[in-house]
């Protein structure tokens, strides 16, 4: 029996808004403040980090089976944040958007194998991708006026 998927649609639907947005973005709004200490490229690489490991632990996942993955959310977002200022803004705009399709797919193609032992996992990560984005997408759409 194929295990449900509810998260795919929204997930989608976030993801088609991340790249509605980037395909907007002026060099000037990808240096805006986000926040005291981040700009909206930061918030895109942030969002493009944590895409990517979801998508890395999907495909890890497949392979090896479920296994936990702690990660120490503060000191990675620290180290984002520091990467961001030797990374090109508009590289950061088109690699959140790649991140975001690699995990889509992703989990779209997952099995049922891996969606049915996640829970006893611990919860890796999340499949429900879309929160982490619309968070993130509202916090940079008000940083803009938009």
């Amino acid at each position: 029996m194929a295990t449900a998927r509810p998260f795919l649609a929204e997930n989608q639907r976030q993801s088609e808004r991340l790249r509605t947005l980037v395909t907007r973005l002026t060099d000037r709004d990808l240096e805006r403040p986000v926040g005291p200490e981040w700009t909206v490229a930061d918030a895109l690489l942030h969002l493009a980090f944590w895409d990517l490991r979801a998508a890395v632990l999907v495909d890890r996942f497949e392979r090896q089976g479920v296994t936990p993955s702690p990660a120490d959310v503060d000191v990675i977002n620290e180290a984002i944040h520091a990467m961001t200022r030797a990374l090109p803004p508009r590289a950061t705009a088109r690699l959140a958007v790649e991140a975001a399709e690699r995990i889509d797919r992703g989990l779209r193609a997952v099995s049922d194998r891996v969606l049915d032992a996640l829970p006893a996992a611990g919860s890796p990560f999340s499949l429900d991708r879309h929160a982490h984005r619309k968070e993130h997408l509202d916090e940079i759409e008000r940083a803009l006026g938009s």
